[in-house]
């Protein structure tokens, strides 16, 4: 269940990160599987910077749209 709740989170952030982002990203499935990528790039920002959202769905949620926007970010970097 763990593993699904995690696609379904990085899913969502992947693509609101797609929507923040300037110029909407890569495309829609893209966006979400970077998403996905975004919410394991999040904890592992959030936690060598010692921050902490909270828990539940709202606090991974954004912790997974942040790491997508960094991912969305550097990719972008790379698109150019």
């Amino acid at each position: 269940m763990g593993l699904l709740y995690a696609l379904l989170i990085g899913g969502v952030a992947g693509f609101l990160a797609g929507k923040l982002m300037k110029g909407g990203g890569f495309g829609i499935i893209i966006n979400i599987i970077l998403g996905i990528v975004g919410g394991i790039v999040g904890n592992w920002l959030f936690g060598l910077l010692d921050i902490s959202l909270g828990s539940g769905v709202i606090s991974d949620l954004l912790t997974g749209v942040i790491g997508a926007v960094v991912v969305l970010f550097v990719a972008g970097l790379f698109k150019k």
